[in-house]
């Protein structure tokens, strides 16, 4: 099937010098939509630390220390005195859209911290290398 005007601005039939094959639509793999939807969180090694920021003041913490090294290109390190993470949510900390702060589409009503989509720490974990430790009583 030949199609008189480019779609999308390409050429669907390979006029190109590409195999008509290559313009055909194809579902992304898993590693790069996380990484893609990761770009569009963590512009940054700052938007990364907001995001931990938030996490942080979202979990109660009335003390933070942040260490960043080489602009948070090399370390990038948020402690706090907040609620901690439960050792049985650690698997699925870093999956997307795992949240403690919703349960159903009506909490966005309610919703009253900075996140809750349960994104941030995906995101990071998929542009950088993550390490978690928490501390619950």
């Amino acid at each position: 099937l030949s199609h008189p005007l480019p779609l999308c601005g390409m050429d669907p039939g390979g006029e190109d010098g590409t195999p008509p094959s290559a313009h055909r639509i194809q579902r992304l793999d898993e590693v790069v939509i996380n990484r893609i939807a990761a770009g569009e969180v963590i512009h940054r090694p700052v938007s990364a630390l907001k995001e931990m920021l938030e996490n942080s003041l979202d979990a109660g913490a009335t003390s933070l220390t942040i260490i960043v090294k080489q602009g948070g290109l090399k370390l990038l390190q948020v402690q706090d005195n907040g609620r901690g993470i439960h050792k049985a949510d650690l698997p699925i900390v870093c999956a997307r859209f795992t949240t403690s702060k919703l349960r159903t589409f009506d909490d966005l009503q309610s919703i009253n911290t900075f996140g809750f989509r349960g994104e941030a720490l995906a995101s990071i974990s998929h542009v950088a290398h993550v390490t978690i430790t928490s501390k619950t009583d």
